[in-house]
């Protein structure tokens, strides 16, 4: 698994227990998943189709760096599948980890649309 992305925890990012709110890190994770799937195919028009069990593991706290792991699990003919996996970037402690998220690659009318592409481009 590649760890392409990281993010500083900051106050903003906080939830009311003083720990990591789960409701900024899965928006992260859906934007870091599609950045990856889309590089994966080298085109955009993409959608977030399904996201299985979110396994919180652990937490992060104020100032902690995070960094999030992607990798590709399958390609279908129009979806490609990813798992995550969201670390301390000092400790490796895992945070959250995702099975599968699953991305379709839509047309104009948003509806699924073939992507065309059966391995990934290594980009």
């Amino acid at each position: 698994m590649n760890f392409y992305s990281r993010k500083l925890i900051k106050p903003q990012d906080m939830n009311a227990h003083g720990t990591l709110f789960g409701g900024t890190v899965l928006s992260w994770i859906d934007e870091e998943a599609a950045i990856f799937v889309s590089c994966q195919l080298g085109k955009g028009n993409l959608v977030t189709k399904f996201m299985s069990e979110i396994d919180f593991v652990s937490s992060a706290t104020l100032g902690d760096i995070i960094e999030i792991g992607m990798e590709t699990v399958k390609f279908g003919k129009s979806s490609i599948t990813v798992r995550c996996v969201v670390r301390n970037k000092f400790s490796k402690e895992v945070i959250i980890k995702i099975d599968r998220i699953v991305f379709v690659h839509v047309d104009e009318e948003g509806r699924p649309s073939p992507h065309n592409i059966e391995e990934p481009a290594n980009k």
